[in-house]
């Protein structure tokens, strides 16, 4: 079952870091298409930066799950290291709990947002709700936490395994 596990959040991980990297991809695509028509073309298209500023939020959320499975977002570091084996253990717990706390209310006030934003519009993109610039939240966050839980199963740590 673990394996099974690891196997999905594995998938899942590759999946929202390969999104974050397409969210790159695009907003420095759109960055310097933004700058070709301002500043070459002298006719700015203003929708572009709307859309860099969502690419840049997705990319974010998307990215967080890969920093979740490294065990790079929470790390107390000085305690990991003085403390023994069970001491490890019990600190990955409280690390995870409070991550997924956490999580738990971006992925409930995310949704809640984008909820009572699909009737909002962007401006700049009069046809575009504005629930998509929030679904990154609930997204992100459902993919941090079965990251979360993936480093709790099978933890790593290669900085503070290096560093010792």
């Amino acid at each position: 079952m673990k394996q099974i596990f690891l196997g999905i959040e594995r998938l899942t991980t590759a999946t929202s870091l390969l999104g974050a990297c397409l969210m790159l991809l695009v907003a420095s695509s759109l960055g310097m298409f933004q700058i070709i028509t301002r500043f070459i073309l002298e006719t700015p298209a203003e929708w572009t930066e709307v859309l860099i500023r969502f690419s840049l939020i997705w990319m974010v959320f998307l990215a967080i799950p890969a920093a979740f499975r490294q065990g790079a977002m929470v790390r107390v570091d000085l305690a990991h290291r003085r403390s023994g084996p069970r001491g490890r253990q019990f600190l990955n717990v409280v690390v995870a709990l409070a991550s997924m706390t956490l999580v738990g209310i971006i992925v409930w006030w995310g949704w809640d947002y984008a909820t009572r934003g699909r009737v909002q519009t962007v401006i700049g993109l009069e046809d575009v709700s504005m629930f998509w610039a929030y679904l990154a939240l609930p997204v992100g966050g459902v993919f941090s936490a079965i990251s979360i839980v993936g480093n709790l199963l099978d933890p790593k740590r290669l900085e503070l395994e290096t560093a010792l």
